[in-house]
């Protein structure tokens, strides 16, 4: 999967502008928190948040951060999404932990070599329980369980 391709499938789960009274992200749009657009240069309403600024903010800070180019086609819509919902070193750490390498939250040549050398099915699978597991420990898994988890059915399933 290219980052274009992932991006394209990204933003129909993360949709327009939100600032839902439960996300700790507060404002956002196309899924970019108004914290991750600021720390980005963006200075604007984020009503206004192009979607080329938020698809750079995603290859940059996300995409690039997780080395996705680096792993295996199948699982890198996997750990970029994590990345998206959760940060790109829990993404990492789930990724590792799935692997059975040291949890350090960085995804390095370590990481990037047992990744190519699993079974990419098996590889997100057992990465999606890691998550699925953190989710439901959240205080906001009761206002955006059903979300999280269609989200990760739909990733289990493609």
């Amino acid at each position: 999967m290219t980052f274009d391709d992932a991006f394209t499938k990204l933003v129909i789960h993360e949709g327009g502008y939100s600032d839902h009274k439960a996300d700790t992200g507060g404002k956002t749009m196309y899924g970019i928190t108004e914290a991750v657009a600021r720390a980005s240069g963006y200075t604007g309403d984020m009503r206004e948040l192009s979607q080329d600024a938020a698809k750079l903010i995603y290859l940059t800070q996300y995409w690039d951060k997780v080395q996705a180019d680096a792993l295996p086609a199948k699982v890198r819509y996997a750990v970029f999404d994590a990345a998206v919902n959760s940060g790109p070193g829990q993404s990492a750490r789930w990724l590792q932990r799935a692997l059975g390498v040291a949890d350090d939250g960085r995804i390095g040549q370590i990481t990037i070599a047992y990744a190519r050398h699993s079974d990419p099915e098996e590889l997100v699978k057992k990465m999606l329980a890691q998550r699925l597991r953190f989710m439901t420990n959240l205080t906001a898994w009761s206002s955006f369980s059903r979300g999280w988890a269609r989200r990760i059915a739909d990733l289990l399933e493609a």
